[in-house]
């Protein structure tokens, strides 16, 4: 049975600020009692208990690591779920094999943050005719088919992008300066928008020129990686630009081993704001970081309880991030909860 607890959390899905619109109209897209395995105890699930399948990229970087746990720390029996969770590993095929599975099993819901943007119609299509709702969390897809998928819920890319760009050319493109960009994965959507909010930004500044760009496949060794070949390759690096933390904390590893210090000599700028990343921030090492909050659990329970109901959600859930400077990052980092 659903927890007195989660009841509560339920109650409210009216008034969820991230726009979910609760409706009373019954929602033909939604199942209620089809059967299914999980990755935890499948004895003695009840009628009220929602099955959910749910496929995670991989294990790449603090932040992905930060977002599972918050999805499987929500999504619990004692919550009125049965969570059956796969790691893709980073790869899509993985994915739409998980994606294949549970719709075999027959899941109530389907949800997934997707490794790429392209290549998805064929497989949410079968969910969609399996009758499963598909919720895309952290990432979105490329589809001209937007009935494939209920909503998608994370931040906006394009926008944190954007801020960190329009930071850069507030505060470092007053002069001319050489930037070094370390790309998240190919063909991802955070790796697509954030180069194209940053470009927005900074397009009609011409002190700012990005000189190299490269995949560091948002892990903390890919960065150093790249880092250590641009350092090779470029002698005037001015600013690094970032699409994660954990590439950030990799080229900091770089500059070190260089003779370098990372923002001072070379300035850095990241997005996500994991507890590693603010923790450079605070020690100057990272210069600024515009958030990207990975604590999508407890909003992925209330969309799912929502359409579980019969109501509708808003094809867009934006979420709120902030954005930290070193004194900023200071006054944060003893609450911060990833």
């Amino acid at each position: 049975m659903v927890s007195k607890k989660f009841s509560m959390l339920a109650a409210g899905v009216a008034v969820l600020a991230l726009g979910l619109s609760a409706c009373s109209s019954d929602d033909g897209d939604t199942k209620t009692d089809a059967g299914s395995s999980s990755t935890g105890d499948t004895g003695g699930s009840s009628g009220d208990t929602i099955k959910v399948g749910f496929s995670q990229v991989g294990a790449e970087s603090g932040w992905r690591a930060a977002n599972t746990k918050s999805i499987q720390d929500t999504l619990t029996k004692e919550n009125g779920f049965d969570l059956s969770f796969s790691d893709a590993q980073q790869k899509q095929e993985n994915q739409i094999q998980a994606i294949r599975s549970y719709i075999a099993q027959g899941v109530d819901y389907i949800a997934f943050s997707p490794v790429v943007e392209t290549g998805w119609d064929a497989v949410l299509q079968e969910a969609k005719s399996a009758n499963i709702p598909v919720i895309l969390t952290d990432r979105a897809v490329d589809t001209q088919d937007k009935t494939l998928y209920k909503t998608f819920i994370g931040s906006d890319f394009v926008e944190e992008g954007k801020r960190v760009g329009e930071w850069v050319s507030n505060n470092l493109g007053t002069e001319p300066i050489n930037v070094v960009e370390l790309q998240g994965t190919t063909g991802s959507a955070p790796a697509i928008d954030r180069k194209q909010g940053f470009l927005d930004a900074t397009k009609d500044n011409t002190n700012i020129k990005i000189i190299a760009s490269q995949t560091g496949d948002f892990t903390r060794d890919g960065g150093k990686k790249v880092m250590e070949g641009f350092l090779q390759s470029n002698p005037d690096i001015d600013v690094v630009y970032a699409h994660n933390d954990d590439m950030a904390l990799g080229a900091i590893e770089a500059i070190e081993a260089a003779g370098k210090t990372p923002g001072k000599d070379i300035k850095i700028v990241s997005i996500d704001g994991v507890k590693d990343g603010m923790t450079a921030l605070s020690e100057g090492k990272i210069n600024y970081i515009v958030e990207c909050n990975p604590l999508l659990g407890p909003d992925l329970a209330k969309i799912i309880q929502t359409l579980h109901d019969g109501g509708t959600v808003e094809p867009r859930i934006v979420t709120q991030d902030g954005a930290f400077d070193q004194e900023q990052a200071k006054a944060a980092l003893p609450d911060r909860q990833y």
